[in-house]
This record gives C-alpha cells, sequence and structure tokens, in this order.
C-alpha cells in the first residue's frame, strides 16, 4: 500500500483534464485522504498541453511532488512530456487508439478510452468516465464510490450519469482485469470526518459571502474571474449583485459606488486590471470609502504569462495611487487562510475606512486544497456605522470629523436625514472641497492616525519547524504550503530549521518579525519574483537583510523539494 501518491492528468485544452481532476480529487477526499491538486494551463481556449497534477496521502499535503505513480495522458504530447516523470513501478494510462507508444515499457496500459466511451456510455465525451474508472481500480477503491458520485454529481440529469456510469464502469474492469501488478499504487480508503476539496478563489468568494457582501462588479481577467464566476452563480441565492463591468476602471468605481451607498463591496483583477484601477483606489482612500480589491497576480509585465503564476505586485501594490494614505494589505497561503483573509478584510475596510487589497495569484486561486469544514463562530460581522442613536446626538454631521483616533463617524446617504458628503478633492471635515493649507495638514494626519491602531489588528508571522532554529526560512502569501514542507524535510533531515509565513503584511508587523529575525543566524528570503520583494520590504521597513534570496519566476509555482535544494549548501555550511 502506498502512503503517498502523485497523479497527472495531462492532455489539451479541452479534452477534460479538470474534470478528471476534480472528480479524482473530491472521491479521494471522500475516502479520507489528504489531497492538494495543481492545474497547469496555457494560455489558448483549445489546444497546447495542459496538466491536472493530484498529489493524495494520508498525511496533510499542501504543494506538488514529483515523480508520478499515476499518468493519465490524453494524447501523444502528454506521453512524450511527462514519461520519464513516472517512476518506474508507476503506470501510464492511455487512449490506445490515438498514441503510438514504445514496446517493452511495463508502465503502459492502454486503453481506447473513445470507443469504450461510445460503445458503453454511448457519447464519446464519456472518456473522461472511462479514464476516472480506470484510476480508481489502479488505486484499489470499490467502483461504487464513483458511481455515487456520478450519480450525484448529474443528479438533475439522469441519462447523463446512467452514461457516464456505464463508461466509467467499463473503464475500471478493464484496468481490474490488468491492475494485479500494481499494488503498490493502491492506497487505503478510510472514511474520516467530511471535507472541503476546494480552491483558493473558492474559499474568497465563500469569505465574502460569510462577509454579507452584497455587491461585486470585477472585469474578467484571468486568473482574478473565477471570483466572479463563482460569486455571479450564488448572487440570487444570497441577495447579491454581481456586475461584468465594461472595463477595470468602471468596475472599481462601480464597487466604490457601492460601497459610499452602504453596500459591502468587491472587485477582483489581476496586475494588469489594477494598473487601470490605481486612480480610484486612491480615490476610495482620499474618500475613506471601505473598498476590498482582490489583486490575483501573474506575471507580468503586461499580458505577460496570464495563466500562470508569480508574486511580483507586492510593492506595486503597496504604492499604488498618487499621493499618501493608509491602506491594508493581506496575502493569504491556503484556502483556509483566503476564507478567513477575506472576512477581515471586509471589517478591516470599514472599521478603517480604507481600501483593503487581498493579495493572490494564480497557484493559490486555482489549486485545490483540503480543508476542514470554515468555522462560521468565528465569523462576526460590525458595519462600524454611525447609530441612530449616535446621530441623534450629532450636533451637525460631519463625515471627516478630526478624531484622536483617525476614524470619522461613517454615514451612508439618506440614513437619519443627514447630509453626506464626499469628494476626491481634499475637503474640510464637511466633506466640502477645500485648499486650506491648515486643513489639508490636518487631514493627512487625520488619516494617517488610523495607522496605529490598524497595525495592532495585524498578525505576527505563523512561525513553523524548529522552535529554536538557528537557521529561518521567510515567505508570504501562497509560498506557504511548499515553504511548511520544506521546513519539515530539512528538520528530518536533522537540519533544524524554522518558518515564518507572512499573510497579513500592511501595515508591516514590524515588531513582531524583528523579534523573530534577531534570533535566527542566518535567514533567507523565498519568493516567487525576481527580485526578492519581501526582502526588500524587510529592509525598507526594518533595517534587516537576508543571507540568502531563495527565488523563482519562471512563472511556475515552488515544490517543497525546490526550496530544499536552494537551502542546501551556503545557507547551512556558514
Amino acid at each position: 500500500m502506498a502512503e503517498e501518491l502523485n497523479i497527472m492528468v495531462a492532455g489539451a485544452a479541452g479534452q477534460g483534464m479538470q474534470t478528471i481532476g476534480f472528480v479524482l480529487g473530491k472521491i479521494l477526499v471522500r475516502g479520507g485522504c489528504e489531497v492538494f491538486a495543481v492545474q497547469d494551463n496555457e494560455s489558448r481556449i483549445r489546444g497546447g498541453h495542459n496538466f491536472f497534477h493530484i498529489r493524495a496521502g494520508r498525511k496533510p499535503v499542501m504543494a506538488s511532488a514529483m515523480p508520478l505513480q499515476v499518468l493519465v495522458a490524453l494524447n501523444q504530447e502528454s506521453i512524450e512530456k511527462h514519461r520519464d516523470e513516472v517512476e518506474p513501478r508507476g503506470i501510464i494510462v492511455f487512449d490506445s487508439d490515438k498514441c503510438t507508444v514504445p514496446q517493452g515499457d511495463d508502465r503502459l496500459l492502454g486503453l481506447p478510452l473513445e470507443q469504450m466511451a461510445v460503445d458503453k456510455g454511448g457519447n464519446r465525451l464519456f472518456e473522461n468516465s472511462v479514464a476516472i474508472g480506470a484510476v480508481l481500480a489502479i488505486v484499489g477503491w470499490e467502483f461504487k464510490r464513483l458511481e455515487d458520485f456520478l450519480e450525484g454529481y448529474f443528479a438533475t440529469k439522469a441519462d447523463t450519469a446512467a452514461g457516464n456510469v456505464k463508461a466509467a464502469r467499463a473503464g475500471y474492469q478493464w484496468a481490474l482485469e490488468r491492475a494485479t501488478k500494481y499494488e503498490a499504487l493502491q492506497i487505503d480508503f478510510a472514511p474520516s470526518e467530511p471535507k472541503m476539496f476546494i480552491t483558493g478563489h473558492e474559499a474568497v468568494a465563500l469569505g465574502a459571502l460569510a462577509s454579507a457582501c452584497q455587491f461585486m462588479s470585477a472585469y474578467p481577467m484571468s486568473p482574478s474571474t473565477s471570483i466572479l464566476t463563482y460569486l455571479a452563480g450564488k448572487a440570487d441565492d444570497f441577495d447579491m449583485v454581481v456586475e461584468q463591468a465594461e472595463d477595470e476602471i468602471a468596475a472599481v468605481n462601480m464597487a466604490i459606488g457601492a460601497s459610499y451607498g452602504g453596500l459591502r463591496s468587491l472587485t477582483a483583477t489581476s496586475g494588469g486590471g489594477f494598473s487601470l484601477m490605481t486612480e480610484a483606489f486612491g480615490l476610495a482612500g482620499v474618500m475613506e470609502v471601505p473598498l476590498v480589491v482582490v489583486e490575483a497576480q501573474r506575471p507580468g509585465p503586461a499580458t505577460g504569462l496570464p495563466t500562470r503564476t508569480e508574486q511580483g505586485d507586492l510593492l506595486f501594490v503597496l504604492h499604488a495611487s498618487q499621493g499618501e494614505f493608509p491602506r491594508a494589505i493581506l496575502a493569504p497561503g491556503t484556502a483556509g487562510q483566503a476564507f478567513y483573509a477575506t472576512i477581515k478584510a471586509f471589517d478591516l475596510a470599514e472599521k478603517y475606512q480604507i481600501p483593503v487589497a487581498i493579495l493572490t495569484d494564480q497557484f493559490l486561486a486555482d489549486s485545490y486544497f483540503t480543508e476542514p469544514r470554515f468555522d462560521l463562530s468565528r465569523v462576526s460581522m460590525e458595519r462600524h456605522l454611525l447609530t441612530e442613536e449616535e446621530a441623534r446626538g450629532a450636533k451637525g454631521y460631519k463625515r471627516y470629523l478630526v478624531t484622536e483616533s483617525g476614524i470619522s463617524p461613517r454615514s451612508i446617504p439618506s440614513a437619519f436625514g443627514l447630509e453626506v458628503a464626499a469628494d476626491g478633492h481634499e475637503h474640510d471635515e464637511y466633506g466640502h472641497i477645500t485648499e486650506d493649507r491648515e486643513m489639508r495638514r490636518r487631514m493627512v494626519d487625520k488619516r494617517f492616525r488610523k495607522m496605529k491602531s490598524l497595525a495592532r489588528e495585524i498578525a505576527s508571522p505563523r512561525l513553523m519547524g524548529h522552535p529554536k532554529a538557528e537557521l529561518l526560512l521567510v515567505g508570504w502569501g501562497s509560498i506557504y504550503g511548499p515553504l511548511a514542507e520544506a521546513v519539515g524535510i530539512l528538520n528530518r533531515r536533522g537540519i533544524p530549521v524554522g518558518g515564518a509565513h507572512l499573510d497579513e503584511l500592511w501595515p508591516f508587523p514590524s515588531e513582531a518579525l524583528s523579534r523573530i529575525l534577531q534570533g535566527a543566524r542566518r535567514w533567507a528570503v523565498v519568493e516567487n519574483n525576481c527580485t526578492g520583494q519581501l526582502a526588500r520590504l524587510i529592509q525598507m521597513e526594518i533595517q534587516m537583510k537576508p543571507d540568502r534570496a531563495i527565488l523563482k519566476y519562471d512563472g511556475r509555482p515552488f515544490t517543497a523539494a525546490e526550496i530544499v535544494e536552494g537551502f542546501t549548501g551556503e545557507m547551512e555550511e556558514k
């Protein structure tokens, strides 16, 4: 029996890798496995080469790993590209009618996927189910688990469900008769408490719903689009308006308008779209209108690599828009972190009347995580709006009243008969335009006084690994999973290493990180970018320089093995 399996489904765009991968992942999670899955897609509608990589084990898994034990190759190119990644005891499932394979390779298991789908299921589109059935036989699980899933998945389409079940059964039987020699690839079925198989952006969307977000406007841009489509599908059930705007400028200004009118509002985009949003980002800053923006990073500049990943926008978002104004930046590393970070983002935005950016990236957005059900008891909602009692006691409402905390009483238009003014210009306490020197200084100081209490809301870096380690790896955002696994690998090798992960980046947790770094003899940053943007931020804020930067910027996410390789040598020798 295997403790862990790496399964890859590879083919051309449009062949259904995501469907096969999602169904397999879901069934494995229901069978008690911990599953992590990453998608690798080329930027084209059809053709090209894509794959869906599943890692399943009995223990938590949070990153991809190699070698492969099972490869489902849906075309010839997939065999040629990934055959060498399959370990000697592994298996390559392929369409025997469409692929030419070398003789003498015992790992090859060919079956006529499309023909079996037509013969047994009545539709060539069911070839994915044939492949899923074959894999389920290889890992040693009962067909009933797949049958139950397919019938539930296509519950409203009885004919489709029946066809898929027949096709899957054919693939299952075919592999079962030939899979006895693959006992080493079988993995225990061990029922456990129900868990979710969920992507990072699905978690963001659920966090928005849990936060009672009622308005989202966005222009589709990979990899942020998944939030827009998910929420659009739930809009009617949650009394929410989801608007596809004509461009990013319109999208962010719609969100600001909805927030000004009293709704919790969200917009989402990628770096190119956020470039268009930056002026409005500043508008929210000077208007002190709550705004939550998801900035889903992808490699730039310009169009860059639109379907791949990078952590290249940290300093851009930190400095986005002209002038100076308070903001907060959160950078979750898992689906669970993304859910709770979204809830916190809405609360911070309203409590401090600021724009809040959630930095995700393609790796976090599209990867599937195994997560326990989210704890809704941790969700509490405080709108931080002027109450009726406070409104009655106010002697002349001042939307931008200068206060010691920097936070002014916020009322929404039409509430309590108060006049609510706002402007993109500098303004006085009533919201009216002013160029008065003293008022300008007082307004800037008022806004920045929020930073003192806002900084206290920012969590300290998450620590992992050896508690007294003198060697430390520091990362942020989606690097969490590979970083945690790398720290675990090094410690199991007898190298005492600690890890620090920042999922809340601004206001910068200076005191907490200073204490952590002062306890390290040597430390390195791990980042999915070319220039070490976190390292530069650390130097700017606490004047500490890393001994090494482990960087990757080829558009692909880190694996734990790559971080270990980057660490080994210089870091442990000195």
